[in-house]
């Protein structure tokens, strides 16, 4: 499939998002991070059973399951006890989880209702799953329940990202705790992936941890990333900041191919990795925040500003198409508008939207007046502010803009 122009190429321009003391402006931020699993993620755990949807039942791929035997270019299956499976009504379920022939090790669930219906290992070896559809809908919609959240922890995440920018700059040589402070302002204000080594050695993909000294360049106190991402999609930001161009200077000291790197207590260089970055968000901002969190949240604060800006004239309504937002949150991002649908914007947001677009009440204004009206914690832009209150408010002001 040829690709669009946004898919080729993902380029931002950064304006430094702070100012004196990390308090953060009231301009929208116009520019990140999927963690890979090697597990099921751990909300399919025996601990979060009780939250299956009505109908499923909770299953682990340690049990005795179906298997596949390859029979020349086809595929045979097999119960736990080694019979041949002749169920068409089984064999079907198993059709319709489109298990890849190249997976090995496959492991099929016994029961049609199990909420985890097949694991396999794919050709680079790491272990895939497939879910049973409801229980996909579930997850996915969990996916934005700790959104709000984050929303509150992240002026305490900048606040720590200051002081240890402010701490890390009275010392010649960079620690860990500044390097990795860098890093997450970088994935605030970005909106970059937090990137994987494994995906470097498999497929040549980048990100913030992972790029390179090739990747960079400083003129005076500007920063430039250029590098490849996911799914081969070119990754540029411009970051105008005298403290990370001034930390970066001195990682491009240190020995190594990576670009943020560190002086460990033994002496020794060291190249910061994403689990790093994520112990050290949970550590800063509690309840297990990940990297991947910064790109949901900027995703949905652009969506709902997008949305407020298409209020303002008539003209520019038809702006407020779920499909319009979502392109525009894709050029950001570098996704596509079905992945930023499904994981980068919250899906009331899309719901408010098609109603506004529906709707005939000339008070559209009402409601950004309504999001604007409460208080929220410091260090947020006003952007970040109306979404922290819609989220606040559970969606209730896009069921109100329906009628």
């Amino acid at each position: 499939m040829q690709q669009t122009e946004s898919q080729k190429s993902h380029r931002i321009r950064v304006p430094f998002p702070t100012g004196r003391g990390g308090q953060a402006s009231d301009s929208l931020p116009m520019p990140s991070v999927a963690r890979p699993a090697a597990r099921p993620p751990t909300s399919a755990g025996p601990a979060h059973a009780r939250r299956l949807p009505m109908g499923l039942v909770y299953v682990d791929a340690a049990m005795p399951g179906l298997t596949r035997v390859r029979h020349g270019r086809a595929f045979g299956y097999r119960d736990a006890a080694g019979r041949r499976l002749q169920d068409k009504a089984v064999l079907a379920r198993i059709r319709s989880l489109a298990i890849p022939p190249a997976y090995t090790q496959v492991w099929i669930c016994p029961l049609p209702n199990g909420h985890l219906q097949a694991t396999g290992l794919d050709a680079k070896g790491r272990r895939q799953y497939r879910y049973h559809a409801d229980w996909r809908r579930l997850r996915d919609a969990g996916k934005f329940e700790r959104l709000e959240a984050f929303g509150r922890a992240l002026p305490r995440i900048r606040r720590q990202v200051e002081r240890d920018l402010q701490a890390g700059a009275r010392l010649s040589v960079p620690d860990r705790q500044t390097v990795v402070a860098a890093l997450v302002h970088l994935l605030d204000t970005t909106f970059m992936r937090v990137g994987h080594e494994e995906y470097v050695a498999s497929n040549g993909s980048y990100g913030l941890t992972t790029v390179r000294q090739r990747h960079a360049k400083l003129e005076g106190s500007q920063l430039t990333l250029r590098f490849r991402g996911k799914s081969g999609v070119e990754q540029s930001a411009r970051v105008d900041d005298p403290r990370i161009a001034r930390l970066v200077r001195r990682c491009q000291q240190l020995p190594g191919q990576e670009l943020f790197r560190y002086e460990g207590q033994d002496g020794a260089s060291h190249a910061v990795d994403s689990g790093q970055v994520n112990d050290y968000l949970a550590e800063a901002g509690g309840d297990g925040y990940t990297a991947k969190d910064f790109r949901t949240w900027h995703g949905s604060v652009l969506a709902l500003e997008l949305t407020r800006l298409a209020c303002r004239t008539e003209t520019a309504r038809k702006d407020m198409a779920a499909m319009a937002i979502l392109k525009k949150v894709a050029s950001q991002l570098g996704n596509t508008p079905a992945v930023c649908r499904k994981a980068y914007v919250h899906p009331e947001i899309m719901a408010l939207g098609t109603r506004l677009l529906q709707s005939d009440d000339p008070a559209l204004e009402g409601i950004w007046d309504t999001l604007g009206s409460r208080t929220s914690p410091r260090g947020l832009s006003a952007a970040e502010r109306r979404l922290l209150v819609f989220l606040a408010q559970g969606g209730r002001v896009a069921s109100a803009a329906g009628g």
